[in-house]
C-alpha cells in the first residue's frame, strides 16, 4: 500500500493514474472554480482539485479535516474520524 509520504512525491501524471486504479471514488463538490473529487487511498482522503473550464487535474492534495470544505462533505456522507 502507498503511503501519502510516498505519494506526493509522484508527479501529478502518476498521481492520477495510482489514485484511479488504486483508489476509491467517494464523492464530488462544487467549491469555487474546482470541481473536487474526494478518493480514499489506503487510509488517506485525498482531493482531486479539477478546472473543469479547462478539464485538467490542478492539485491532488490530502484532506484538510480543518478546511471549511469539509461541511460540503458531511452534509452528504459521514467520515470517519480522522
Amino acid at each position: 500500500m502507498i503511503t501519502w509520504a510516498e505519494f506526493k512525491r509522484f508527479s501529478l501524471d502518476n498521481k492520477v493514474k495510482t489514485l484511479y486504479e488504486q483508489g476509491t471514488f467517494v464523492m464530488g463538490i462544487r467549491y469555487y472554480r474546482y470541481k473536487i473529487n474526494l478518493y480514499m487511498l489506503g487510509t488517506d482522503y485525498l482531493e482531486v482539485f479539477i478546472n473543469h473550464k479547462h478539464a485538467s487535474v490542478e492539485k491532488i492534495s490530502l484532506l484538510d479535516i480543518r478546511h471549511s470544505r469539509m461541511k460540503f462533505y458531511s452534509d452528504q456522507i459521514k467520515l470517519p474520524a480522522l
